[in-house]
């Protein structure tokens, strides 16, 4: 029975992304006192509407908050969409902001696309304004994805593998 558990966010709304499957690969190494969930609901998030931010939130936003609460850490992992944040995403974390969710929440960042410099740094300053407790060392930026992985979505590249499995036992250690 775990007795942590990491909550984890695609950027992707594709099931078969990219961030996708570098979520599974990081759920196989949870050890079995870790429960690890990768959220699928990304798309029922209704756009933020500040006159619907109050205590009682449509349902998919209240479950969001609920996950992100209840987690003792959480990993974003997220492509770049036009030099950005994904928007369902963006629109995600904004959702969090008067809940208070991400507070001092430890949490890895893991921004995997063809260049994504651009939503990693704009992610960075995004969790910073929800003080979300961002890990140094759990934070990644993996550039040309598509060049790391199989047709079957398996990481092919040793030196992103150590890096994850780095990134990910940084995170276990705060948890």
């Amino acid at each position: 029975m775990p007795n942590k558990t990491i909550f984890a966010i695609s950027g992707s709304l594709r099931a078969g992304s990219f961030n996708h499957n570098i979520l599974r690969f990081l759920q196989k190494l949870a050890p079995g006192e870790i429960g690890f969930t990768i959220y699928d609901n990304l798309a029922q998030i209704p756009p933020f509407d500040p006159g619907l931010d109050h205590e009682s939130p449509p349902e998919s936003v209240a479950e969001l908050r609920s996950f992100i609460k209840h987690a003792d850490g959480i990993i974003i992992c997220t492509p770049e969409y036009a030099y950005g944040v994904p928007g369902q995403l963006k629109n995600a974390l904004d959702w969090t902001v008067s809940s208070g969710s991400l507070v001092d929440k430890p949490l890895a960042l893991i921004t995997a696309s063809t260049g994504g410099e651009s939503a990693h740094a704009a992610l960075l300053l995004i969790l910073g304004a929800l003080s979300a407790n961002v890990l140094q060392e759990a934070t990644l930026l993996i550039p040309f994805i598509r060049s790391k992985m199989d047709l079957q979505g398996n990481l092919t590249d040793d030196s992103t593998i150590e890096s994850l499995k780095a990134a990910f036992d940084a995170l276990c250690a705060e948890l």
